[in-house]
Order: C-alpha cells, then sequence, then structure tokens
C-alpha cells in the first residue's frame, strides 16, 4: 500500500460498493460545524414531559442560555427583562401608595397633618412606573421622592436597588462574554469541502486541508477526528483518528497562517481501512475537529465538520496552496481547495516546497 497503483486498486475497491440499497442518511455534523441530532419521539404526554425537562435544565442553566442565544435575541432578553423589572416595582410602589392613602391625598404638598406621604407625586400607575424607571436608573428630577418617615417606602427602595444592581451586573456579563467568545474566530477557519486519498511521501493517505481566513495566527493547531461507523442494529461505533502534519507527528502545529494539508496513513491499523480500502459498505461519518489558541489572548476555539463517504476523493491531491510572485513575495492560492488527479504532473515553474504539497510557484 505503498505505491500510486495501490491507491488506484483501492479506490475502485471502495467504488464497487455503491450504498444504492441503504436508506439515506441525514449527517451528524454539517459541513459548517452544527450537531443535527434530534431529540427523542414519543407519545404526546411524554413529549411534554421531555420538553418541560428541557427547559427547566435550560433556566436552571441560565447563563449558559443567555451567551449561547443569537443577538437579537439577547438583545430582546436585554430589553424585556429591564422593563418587566421596572413593571413589576412600579406594581410594588403603586401598591404601596394605594395601602397607604397616598391615592386618595390631593395635594401632596400640603398632606393632611396626620398623614405621611410614603412617595411624593405618586397619584397614579403612570407616575409610579415613572418613578420605579427613575429609582433603577439614578435619574432623580426631583419632583418624585420618598419620605424619610415611611419605613416600607425605604424597604423597597433598597430591594430595588439590590435587585437592579444584580441584573444590571448579569446582563452587562452576559454582553461581554458573548462578545469575549471565540466562536467567531473560528468561523474564519475552513475545512476543504472534499477529503483526499493519494500518496504522501510513499504512502497511501486521507487528507484535508484547512484554512486561516484572517491575518492573525492561530497557535498550537491540532486536528483529530472520531469515525462514527455504523454497524448491526444501526449503531454507531466510534472510534478516534489522529492527524499529522509533514514531520512534526502529533506535535501541535505551532503557526497556523497559510492553508495547511493534515494527513492520515491508511495502513491496516486505521479504523478507516476496512471502509476506504477493502469497501465494506458499513455507512460511516468521519467528523474532524481543529482545536487552536488566539495568539493574542490565548483563548481556546474549535473548528468542526464532518465528512461522509461520497465526499472523499481517490487518486486525487490539492493543488499548490502557496506561490510567490515576481517580487518572492508569498500569496495564498485562491484554488487552495481545489483537487488534481495524483498522476497529473505540477507545474514546473513552482520552486517553493510548502507542507508537502511538492512545489509551489505561482505565475
Amino acid at each position: 500500500m505503498t505505491t500510486k497503483s495501490n491507491s488506484s486498486v483501492l479506490a475502485g475497491k471502495a467504488s464497487s460498493y455503491p450504498l444504492l440499497s441503504s436508506p439515506p442518511r441525514q449527517r451528524l455534523v454539517t459541513k459548517d460545524g452544527r450537531c443535527t441530532l434530534n431529540g427523542p419521539v414519543g407519545p404526546s404526554d411524554s413529549w411534554r414531559r421531555s420538553w418541560g425537562r428541557v427547559w427547566l435544565l435550560a433556566l436552571q442553566d441560565l447563563w449558559g442560555l443567555l451567551v449561547s442565544l443569537r443577538w437579537r435575541w439577547v438583545l430582546l432578553a436585554f430589553c424585556a427583562s429591564f422593563i418587566a423589572h421596572w413593571l413589576l416595582f412600579a406594581c410594588l410602589w403603586y401598591l404601596l401608595a394605594h395601602l397607604n392613602g397616598d391615592l386618595a391625598v390631593k395635594n401632596h404638598d400640603d398632606p393632611p397633618q396626620d398623614h405621611v406621604v410614603c412617595v411624593k407625586h405618586i397619584t397614579s400607575f403612570t407616575a409610579a412606573f415613572s418613578f420605579s424607571l427613575e429609582t433603577q436608573l439614578t435619574i432623580g428630577y426631583g419632583t418624585m421622592f420618598p419620605s424619610g418617615d415611611c419605613p416600607s417606602a425605604i424597604a423597597l427602595l433598597a430591594v430595588q436597588m439590590l435587585l437592579g444592581l444584580m441584573l444590571e451586573a448579569f446582563i452587562t456579563g452576559a454582553f461581554v462574554a458573548k462578545i469575549a467568545r471565540p466562536q467567531k474566530r473560528a468561523g474564519a477557519i475552513q475545512f476543504s469541502p472534499q477529503a483526499v486519498v493519494g500518496q504522501h511521501q510513499g504512502q497511501t493517505c486521507l487528507m484535508i486541508r484547512v484554512t486561516n481566513l484572517v491575518h492573525r495566527p492561530l497557535v498550537d493547531v491540532k486536528v483529530s477526528a472520531v469515525l462514527y461507523e455504523e454497524q448491526e442494529g444501526q449503531a454507531l461505533h466510534q472510534t478516534s483518528l489522529d492527524f499529522h502534519l509533514d514531520h512534526l507527528g502529533q506535535q501541535p502545529c505551532p503557526f497556523f497562517i497559510f492553508p495547511l494539508t493534515f494527513y492520515h496513513p491508511l495502513d491496516r491499523q486505521s479504523p478507516l481501512y476496512p471502509a476506504l480500502c477493502e469497501g465494506a459498505s458499513n455507512h460511516f461519518e468521519l467528523v474532524v475537529f481543529l482545536t487552536a489558541l488566539q495568539e493574542g489572548t490565548g483563548d481556546p476555539c474549535q473548528k468542526r465538520t464532518s465528512y461522509l463517504r461520497q465526499e472523499i476523493q481517490f487518486d486525487r491531491r490539492f493543488l499548490p496552496a502557496l506561490g510567490l510572485d515576481a517580487r518572492g513575495r508569498y500569496l495564498v492560492s485562491k484554488e487552495h481547495f481545489d483537487t488534481a488527479h495524483s498522476k497529473e504532473p505540477l507545474n514546473k515553474d513552482c520552486v517553493v516546497q510548502i507542507n508537502g504539497d511538492d512545489t509551489d510557484r505561482m505565475e
């Protein structure tokens, strides 16, 4: 299994067992890394209990739920939480004024001698909402204020301020955590839409290519994979696979600024050997993970994708990823995800050796 002819034979074996009789499968992970697994399906009562339990668990992890929401829902939760807080305490201030008899006092500036107005000029629910808003935002226009001779008003004021500060801290922390998440940085990492099987340094390998679309480099880059293979009874068996980069072995790539090609040897010890080299017809999905650290902050980020059997090309190689212009500057090829037949000769003008791609000069 160390010659190009062997690779052709293996490709013929793998393609001679089409899965025409097998029903189509929904992939576990989409090409952009989203999980497609659905929840359990059961009777309506069981379904309601299951979803009720899911929502209960989600509410118990309110912080994680809020951080993972899309921005539109985070902004909606931000506005709704503050409006609900203002409305709640507007009701409490209005109730306090009603119980204290302040609503019956016509002139709060000159109340009866035996009556203490808890909050000046709360004569309606609108005024109570305005006072709740002013209290929470510490605006203080000066027309409405609690009386120091009304302990209930002072206690309610302290409760509103404490809860308001907690709400502001929670929402502000969620905004900062969401902005600082490395998820958006992982969006600048792209996998090749197709994996290829070809020769690399005299050995048949499964190859994938990854590119970093942003000029900010990533460090400590590692690529691993999990093979989900369907066995008897439609059970998915999981097997881990290792990918290496040139002669780095299992060491992480210290610098990721240009497209890199990662390799997995297809020897007899490889979990993919029966499926790709012996023509086994079991359905499988290869989920590939890339983990890296951001150079500036050290925050980790992860990108994943998946490959099905029909997304693996045989006797192919990736086109050169890097080249040199007339001034000797490195350039990333726009065709770095394209493939060519492994027996096709490369451009003879190429002179740059990059990541196992033979030669890489573009004129």
